[in-house]
């Protein structure tokens, strides 16, 4: 239970970013609004830190002033009651009790901790003892850097620190503060000491965060405000944007008479004219195609069934001719023989005029049955083998060794099949012509190889057009017509299936022929590959 159950967070956040994918690509306001949003960030980010920095460099630039100007004052007196004190008190250690209880004294009500390190011409430290501080305080909040450029007399200096304490020190709390050094000297003994002011920056850091916080909010805010801006910007730009899609939309599926309204002078309205212009041009343009395409039709389908009766005429003579071919001169017998070629030839294109305009008319119909599709191609192959073997070429069919069924109009796919096997017959340069049949649970296919001159780019999508031909200074031996491959492509469709082609200019072509197993089954995959695995070798 509990494996089941696991994949599914993943399959929902899955799903969340394929959903979040395809509204950035398909929405522009949605980057709009996003890229607005990401460069404001980054500007208001950096106005931020800026002003931050700013203010931060204020308050301790004046907190520095400060605090240096009070330890001065504190060591000014501080030698001001030893010079009282020269006189009568000639003890070094009264002097020193004297010189820092005050100051101790004064810090606990001034928001200050103080240090008395030992005489510096003794190279004490303040970590080897005699020092005297404020109660709780640890000596180690003093830089080490600034103990040691003390150790020498020196004037007054100041530095950044992190104050630490033992226990409660009044009005010092733990945290970032500065630390001013000066120096005295006693008249007992003539020695050097330094005295380590230490004053908290707590108030500046409360300042700082308050100023933090106000500028975070305000830039919260200024983002959310940007966006909504970019946001009502954008939709009034892709509104109509997106109104005009689904304009064209409606024009492709063929509603012809579909318009934008137009509001306003703006650029988005001369637009909407612009458009409403090309639509209204294109329908006009469409429907003349339409009538164009009609009259031909009517044309095609009239020529066809008024040549039926002459040709009938015509052939009942030749057919009188040819068999009486053996009593001509040969000149004369000759003659007969291409008449009859010819007139066979012309009763095909006619067949093939009528098949496409029963096509057109929407006439054609299928009669399907149960079709092993090995069968046809075997009899296909039969069929050709006369034609192939003048052309110097042979017809090899590879099938599975089994029965390959599908539902279809075996006189349609025999059709197709023949088709494209006189085809590759014409240009298969005396080289073998390979015909696959493969088929499974879903779909049943059918692929013609050649290796003779193939196609050219972008052929492949054109040559079941109606009379196209790759090479029109190009022979045909099969006596098509240019037919044959539209009709194919016609048969196909009415099967719900593909016909597709491949070929490389001097590889050879392939066409592949895909059928559903079931008529109205939707295909999905193709049990042959449209590219030859020779040729994916070969490359």
């Amino acid at each position: 239970m509990s494996s089941s159950r696991a994949p599914r967070p993943l399959a929902r956040v899955s799903t969340g970013l394929r959903r979040a994918l395809t509204i950035w690509r398909r929405s522009i306001q949605a980057r709009v609004v996003a890229g607005t949003v990401l460069l404001s960030t980054v500007v208001v980010s950096g106005v931020g830190w800026f002003l931050l920095q700013q203010t931060r460099d204020g308050l301790l630039e004046q907190r520095v002033q400060r605090v240096v100007a009070e330890a001065d004052d504190e060591t000014g007196e501080a030698r001001s009651r030893l010079s009282f004190a020269a006189g009568t008190d000639v003890n070094a250690s009264g002097q020193q009790q004297d010189l820092i209880d005050p100051i101790i004294a004064r810090g606990s009500t001034r928001g200050f901790a103080v240090i008395l390190s030992p005489p510096v011409t003794t190279g004490g430290t303040l970590a080897g003892g005699g020092a005297k501080f404020t109660q709780n305080l640890d000596k180690a909040s003093v830089p080490a850097a600034l103990e040691e450029r003390f150790s020498k007399p020196r004037g007054t200096a100041w530095t950044y620190t992190k104050i630490r304490t033992t226990g409660p020190v009044a009005g010092v709390e733990e945290g970032p503060g500065i630390v001013v050094a000066s120096q005295v000297t006693l008249p007992a003994n003539g020695e050097t000491y330094t005295l380590y002011y230490l004053y908290p920056l707590t108030e500046q850091a409360e300042t700082l965060a308050l100023v933090t916080r106000a500028l975070l909010a305000a830039a919260v805010l200024l983002v959310v405000l940007v966006a909504g801006v970019a946001w009502l910007v954008t939709r009034q730009v892709v509104a109509p944007i997106r109104l005009a899609r689904e304009v064209a939309e409606r024009l492709a599926a063929g509603q012809l008479q579909e318009r934008l309204r137009v509001t306003g002078e703006d650029d988005l309205a001369r637009l909407a004219t612009s458009f409403n212009q090309m639509a209204s041009n294109l329908q006009r343009q469409i429907r003349q195609l339409e009538e164009l395409s009609r009259l031909q039709r009517r044309f095609v389908s009239d020529v066809s069934h008024e040549l039926r009766t002459p040709l009938t005429t015509v052939r009942m003579a030749g057919d009188v001719l040819h068999d009486a071919r053996e009593d001509f001169d040969p000149a004369t017998a000759r003659a007969a023989e291409l008449l009859q070629t010819e007139l066979d030839r012309f009763e095909t294109l006619l067949a093939d005029l009528l098949e496409i305009s029963r096509f057109d008319a929407g006439a054609a119909v299928l009669e399907a049955d149960d079709v092993n599709l090995v069968d046809v191609v075997r009899r296909v192959a039969d069929n050709t083998k006369a034609l192939a073997e003048q052309r110097h070429t042979r017809v090899v069919v590879i099938d599975p060794g089994k029965p390959c069924l599908a539902e279809a109009d075996v006189r349609r796919v025999e059709r197709i099949v023949r088709n494209l096997v006189t085809n590759a017959i014409d240009h298969a340069e005396t080289r073998d012509i390979v015909i696959r049949v493969a088929a499974d649970d879903e779909t049943a296919a059918i692929s013609v190889r050649d290796y003779g001159v193939g196609l050219a780019a972008g052929e492949s999508a054109m040559v079941f057009n109606r009379f196209w031909r790759a090479d029109p200074a190009r022979a045909r031996t099969s006596g098509g017509t240019g037919l044959g491959l539209s009709i194919s492509m016609e048969d196909t469709h009415l099967h719900g299936g593909w016909l597709q082609a491949w070929g490389r200019p001097g590889e050879g072509a392939q066409f592949r022929l895909t059928l559903p197993r079931r008529l109205n089954q939707s295909l999905r995959h193709s049990p042959l590959p449209l590219v030859p695995v020779d040729s994916e070798v070969s490359a």
